[in-house]
């Protein structure tokens, strides 16, 4: 009778098994899924957060310019905005910002610090030219002499670029990056922590300006969030999958 039993058991046994998931594979699925979901719900804030930002571009781009405002702890929500500036070029201290590529050719971004005429000062990208023949021979672009008033764009220079060795300020006149607290440091000229790109400034042609409107990324942001909702799918269909599979395995004898 006994003989009869234990297969009965074993069969009891195995049943039960196969109703129950293995934990182990149960919790990385969950953690997978769990992961990728974050994932996708980080993206997706970016997302917001690029689109506030290309709708905030795109509504500085109605607003008619004014001067140059004073007293902003934020520039934040300056960025962007047209303004008018009055004052004096500081050629003495003008820099050139490297490998800037217009149409195809390389060159550099002009940029020269304005000293206002209520004492401050700001750095002005006047614009692009195209390098010559040779990195020893730098091209010629002089700014105006003068009071002048320029029409320009403010724009919030990146800080998180990367740069080979340590980041004490250049040398000479060729910098790889524009970076307002650096030149004021290397200077002594405590310039605004932003930059004007110029869009019309008096007596000063010869320099390309043609500002592209900023990739905030939305697209890259929206493929990565599908791509990592997909995972967490993913992640959760092979888990369902298997967990029935091996409940319908056929019990052994």
């Amino acid at each position: 009778m006994s003989t009869n039993i234990a297969p009965a058991e074993a069969m009891h046994t195995e049943s039960r098994r196969r109703d129950r998931p293995a934990w182990v594979p149960t919790i990385a699925a969950f953690a997978t899924v769990a992961l990728c979901v974050t994932a996708g719900n980080w993206q997706h804030r970016r997302m917001l957060e690029k689109e506030a930002l290309q709708a905030r571009v795109q509504h500085a781009a109605t607003l008619l310019p004014v001067p140059l405002p004073d007293g902003v702890d934020d520039w934040t929500a300056w960025r962007f905005r047209q303004i008018t500036a009055t004052g004096e070029y500081d050629a003495r201290r003008q820099i050139l910002i490297d490998n800037k590529v217009h149409d195809g050719r390389a060159g550099f971004d002009v940029v020269t610090p304005l000293r206002l005429a209520d004492g401050r000062a700001v750095l002005v990208d006047r614009g692009w030219i195209a390098g010559g023949p040779t990195r020893a021979r730098l091209p010629h672009a002089p700014p105006p002499e003068g009071t002048i008033t320029l029409r320009g764009r403010i724009d919030i220079p990146a800080r998180d670029y990367y740069e080979l060795g340590d980041r004490k300020a250049p040398a000479g006149a060729i910098w790889e990056h524009l970076d307002p607290a650096r030149f004021a440091q290397a200077s002594g000229i405590p310039v605004l922590p932003i930059v004007v790109e110029a869009v019309d400034s008096p007596l000063d042609a010869g320099l390309v300006r043609d500002w592209p409107r900023p990739d905030v990324g939305i697209e890259r942001h929206i493929g990565y969030m599908v791509q990592w909702y997909t995972f967490a799918v993913m992640a959760a269909g092979l888990w369902l999958w298997f967990t029935l599979r091996r409940r319908r395995a056929p019990s052994r004898p």
